[in-house]
């Protein structure tokens, strides 16, 4: 199957650089700049996700999982939560997972552009500052919180559209997310980023419930 991705990737002019399992695969990614990992959660015969999971936690490479059968779906969620891009259930057409790292590409590729060309890449709301060039959030003390690639995601969504309701839909696309996960899980992505921001996460008072709609940042964001 690698060898058959590999190919027809290079049919289309896709450079490809295979790894047969998690050791051969970090030493490529040391060696070389790459622009998308395609990962399957089964990578040899350990657990793709603890790869994804290091990836995640020094890179925003974008990432593409693949899964065995489609009973893997808690795999498939965790996968998402841990900040994949996007999932294929094998079997899959090999089109179709060319379109599929084409439109990720393309993402990746809008999302850095705003960081490049926005004069102000600083947003303060409530004594929080989040500086999108160094992806850092600090809190009203100075300290930096940390967050993952979804809370992250999350975050720019409230603060490109302040003091407006946003559906889970859009939240839901702003974060990636796939569209075949259930809508719930943006409800707790909203419950970890409001751990992080709410002085008192039961009652939050930055990122509000719009009852029938989604969520609000019910606060004024400055540019900085």
């Amino acid at each position: 199957m690698q060898r058959i991705v590999s190919d027809h990737f290079a049919d289309h002019d896709v450079d490809v650089t295979p790894a047969i399992n998690r050791a051969e695969a970090e030493k490529r990614l040391a060696e070389a700049d790459y622009d998308l990992v395609v990962l399957d959660l089964r990578l040899g015969l350990e657990n793709g996700l603890d790869l994804l999971r290091d990836l995640r936690a020094r890179s925003d490479l974008p990432v593409i999982i693949t899964t065995g059968h489609r009973r893997d779906e808690i795999d498939r969620v965790i996968g998402l939560e841990l900040g994949a891009d996007d999932y294929l259930v094998k079997p899959y057409g090999l089109r179709e997972l060319l379109a599929r790292v084409r439109v990720v590409l393309r993402r990746a590729e809008v999302a850095f552009i705003p960081a490049r060309t926005q004069d102000s890449h600083r947003s303060r709301f409530e004594g929080w500052v989040l500086d999108r060039r160094r992806r850092r959030l600090t809190n009203p003390e100075g300290a930096e919180v940390a967050l993952s690639k979804g809370e992250y995601a999350l975050l720019l969504a409230f603060l490109d559209a302040p003091q407006r309701p946003l559906s889970r839909e859009h939240l839901l696309q702003a974060t990636r997310v796939h569209e075949d996960v259930f809508d719930r899980s943006i409800d707790v992505q909203i419950l970890r980023l409001r751990r992080k921001l709410e002085a008192d996460p039961s009652a939050p008072r930055l990122i509000v419930t719009e009852r029938g709609i989604g969520y609000v940042l019910a606060v004024a964001v400055e540019r900085v």
